[in-house]
């Protein structure tokens, strides 16, 4: 039972972020029997989940953060699709897409026609990994293909991450791709979309009542003489708990002042990582004019500032859309024109492109969403290592508690680090070291 005294509320732990690593950690929490309390900064739950309204004429809403899972390999995120029973839309995979060369040139082709590191939890023991850590992704593709691996590199790392290949560390970016089953799956979109939202609104509805507190963001965690925790607030009110889990990205902790101190390895970390540039821009038509045309609504481009759109329309909710991705060094300039250059530079390239082959309506909306301006996430889709900091640091600092603070987040799952199903299992081993702890203590 959470008890309030002034302005104290206590509770056996507190959970840091209600993004969807948070609230499953909440959720398995209080399941257990214990009162937990969930802090976000935001006015909203879902962390880089986010679903929006299409247009004032129509009934649907466009994602316009996280967007794609699958049932084959991404089972925890799935069990909660079905248990709140949040209906997938199978992507379209069929079509004519297009690419555009630098120049400008546009090509059409049909839709879609691993590492050797063994230790997938440890990826700092392999016997290629200092050799690995040692180089950035760009050097280490450019040495697998001279002629076309660099191209390659930053075409994975901007897509995947929204940063370039001469950013992020070989060993670290052949491990992210591996904890996603591979090249070809992390990479595809063959699956399904929905409204990514709803995922930790259900989560949030199983929560006990008033253990959610939005608009509070948090500005110190001080271990107390008696073994507690008194997390602070902005706006000054004061939390008390036994445990406390940070489900905030590694390169924000810094936001947060902790006493005493994170040890140094632990401060390395958040001073290591960085998040990439990603903006998410959906165009929303009344009518699904690429279909008509046979065109899959795929396009990548190596021009800019888009560098791959993707169909997501909803036939359900009569929503016709497009999301145009403009990510890395090419999106950090494009983010530096105003709104209107912008949209003009991204419309001018999208009508170029697939007016090669269809007529290209005017939209009747736009979202865009730059996440690298939001204060509470500075970046997406999930932090980086440079080269060096894997070897150094070791895998384990991602998750090893400090006491009885615990860290989750989508980038210290083993497995789909950097997606949704990596932040639900980041969720659910956060949980159980604080379970574990709170029944040894009785």
């Amino acid at each position: 039972m959470t008890l309030e005294l002034d302005l104290h509320t206590v509770a056996d732990a507190i959970v840091v972020g209600a993004g969807l690593s948070g609230l499953q950690v909440a959720l398995n929490i209080q399941m257990a029997g214990y009162s937990c309390i969930v802090l976000e900064a935001n006015s909203r739950v879902g962390g880089k989940t986010l679903s929006i309204k299409s247009s004032p004429k129509q009934a649907g809403v466009n994602d316009i953060g996280a967007a794609w899972v699958n049932d084959s390999n991404q089972s925890e995120i799935w069990k909660l699709f079905d248990k709140y029973n949040v209906g997938a839309i199978i992507q379209r995979a069929t079509g004519t897409s297009l690419k555009q060369s630098e120049d400008g040139s546009t090509t059409a082709h049909l839709y879609h026609k691993e590492s050797t590191i063994s230790d997938l939890e440890h990826p700092e023991v392999g016997d290629d990994a200092q050799k690995l850590d040692s180089m950035t992704f760009g050097e280490f593709c450019h040495s697998v293909g001279p002629n076309i691996g660099a191209m390659m590199a930053s075409m994975v790392t901007t897509a995947l991450l929204g940063v370039e290949s001469e950013e992020v560390s070989a060993l670290y970016m052949i491990n992210y791709i591996k904890s996603g089953c591979g090249i070809k799956t992390i990479t595809s979109d063959q699956k399904d979309g929905a409204h990514m939202q709803s995922v930790s609104e259900g989560l949030v509805d199983e929560l006990a009542s008033g253990s959610l507190h939005l608009n509070t963001a948090v500005k110190s965690v001080n271990k107390t003489s008696d073994e507690f925790y008194e997390v602070h607030s902005t706006g000054g009110v004061v939390f008390k708990a036994k445990h406390v889990i940070v489900s905030t990205p590694t390169s924000l902790y810094h936001t947060i002042e902790f006493y005493p101190p994170l040890p140094e390895k632990k401060q390395r970390l958040a001073k290591s990582t960085k998040l990439g540039y990603y903006s998410k821009v959906v165009l929303v038509f009344d009518q699904l004019w690429w279909h008509v045309a046979n065109l899959s609504g795929v396009m990548t481009s190596r021009k800019g500032p888009i560098s791959f759109t993707r169909d997501n329309n909803v036939p359900d909710d009569d929503q016709w859309s497009i999301s145009c991705f403009i990510v890395g060094d090419i999106g950090r300039t494009w983010n530096k024109k105003t709104q209107t250059e912008r949209r003009s530079m991204m419309l001018e390239q999208f009508h170029s492109t697939f007016s090669t082959v269809a007529v290209v309506p005017e939209p009747i909306a736009i979202h865009e969403k730059t996440w690298s301006e939001e204060p509470y996430f500075l970046g997406a889709p999930s932090p980086i290592m440079g080269p060096g900091v894997l070897t150094t640091l070791g895998s384990d600092i991602l998750q090893e508690p400090v006491g009885n603070l615990h860290f989750v987040g989508t980038e210290t799952s083993v497995i789909w680090k950097g997606y949704m199903d990596g932040a639900v299992r980041s969720g659910q081993r956060g949980a159980a070291e604080v379970i574990s702890a709170l029944r040894c203590a009785v």
